[in-house]
């Protein structure tokens, strides 16, 4: 009988457990959390490179590895702080400059390691440096800029964390449960244990998972608020007058739903329809992450990226799915559903000079009264 996933029902429990712990951390924790995650990912693939070029002998491979992850997490966090923290930017007078100049500071850092790679390239080596040296830049594009991603779905709101990461893992359990009952048909030769029978029921039945879940934690203000530091507190906030898209409204139902459901409305989050489109994606598209580290593997000769998990791998065997949604539900947020945050155009006002303040707010006012929305000074 085929099977859409590997191993046994343990290693089906082990499937599990990495992703529900990255899913019950909490948001002071979080940024700690997907940084262990992507260092960890990031020494599993270089570990791969390292051995399969049989890079012993290469000059400085490992420490400009390193060194190049620690420059792109500089800019990429320091570009988070710049847009979250900017009230308590502006008290440190030191973290001032160092934002101020952030870019310029990552790009110099950048140059450093790229001076050094030069000057560590060996006559006999010349091809296989070149080749580690892409192979590094790749190993970060994957794991680097994708986590960053991350923290930033997570703070337009717990939700877009939660459900993109729960219908992949939804879809794994349900395509493997639907696969090992009633599998009969071979889905792609990179995965010969994956069935069509397991993919088209894994889809239906995460679209419904991903449909009620959004259902639940719309109800729930923590985890619809968008995360602010709020620096009298010294800590992340998530209190707020939920946006439309986290109330009930009406809608009449198509007429074949208003002939099985015998009624003619319903309320719904208007989530819950973005939902759909994310268990979508899950289900549909977000295998194939698997299936390209699968490919990925195969090329390599090797069964898994590491032996992190008893008996199911590494890391990265468990987030290959989930940096590729991690992608899409960003670029979903900016495409669909984000629109002018108040809060961070009124931190970007804080930093500016008082006249430039001055200026914005005659600006505004001058608009607002234009606009019938002020009543305009009396003149004495």
């Amino acid at each position: 009988m085929k099977r859409p996933f590997q191993g046994d029902w343990v290693e089906s429990v082990l499937t599990v457990c990495p992703d529900s712990i990255f899913i019950t951390c909490k948001y002071n924790n979080a940024w700690l959390q997907v940084l262990g995650i992507q260092v960890k990912c990031f020494h599993e693939i270089i570990t791969i490179g390292y051995r399969v070029y049989h890079s012993y002998d290469l000059p400085w491979f490992r420490t400009l590895s390193w060194y190049f992850l620690l420059c792109v997490n500089y800019f990429f966090y320091g570009e988070t702080v710049a847009d979250y923290f900017a009230t308590f930017v502006q008290r440190e007078e030191q973290l001032q400059f160092l934002i101020r100049y952030h870019r310029f500071i990552s790009f110099a850092l950048y140059l450093a390691g790229f001076c050094m790679f030069v000057l560590s390239l060996v006559k006999k080596h010349y091809r296989l440096q070149f080749y580690m040296f892409a192979w590094t830049h790749v190993t970060l594009l994957i794991t680097v800029t994708q986590s960053h991603l991350v923290i930033q779905n997570l703070f337009e709101g717990m939700i877009w964390f939660l459900v993109p990461i729960s219908s992949v893992i939804c879809n794994d359990i349900t395509a493997y449960l639907f696969g090992f009952f009633f599998g009969r048909t071979p889905l792609i030769k990179l995965s010969p244990k994956k069935t069509w029978e397991g993919f088209i029921g894994g889809f239906f039945s995460t679209v419904v998972f991903g449909f009620i879940a959004a259902y639940v934690l719309s109800k729930y203000q923590y985890f619809v608020c968008p995360v602010e530091y709020r620096s009298d507190v010294n800590s992340f906030v998530t209190e707020c007058e939920p946006s439309e898209l986290f109330q009930l409204q009406t809608y009449s139902l198509p007429p074949f739903l208003k002939a099985v459901l015998r009624q003619e409305r319903v309320s719904l989050y208007p989530f819950q329809i973005h939902s759909i489109a994310l268990s979508t994606f899950a289900s549909l598209i977000g295998p194939f992450g698997g299936f390209f580290a699968s490919g990925f593997k195969r090329a390599f000769k090797i069964k898994d990226f590491a032996n992190t998990i008893p008996g199911h791998g590494g890391i990265m065997d468990r987030f290959d799915c989930q940096y590729l949604m991690a992608t899409f539900v960003h670029v979903y947020i900016t495409s669909f559903i984000r629109g002018p945050n108040p809060s961070k155009v009124l931190q970007q006002l804080l930093v500016l000079q008082p006249e430039q303040q001055l200026n914005i707010y005659k600006t505004l006012k001058t608009h607002l009264i234009e606009k019938g929305i002020l009543q305009p000074a009396l003149k004495v």
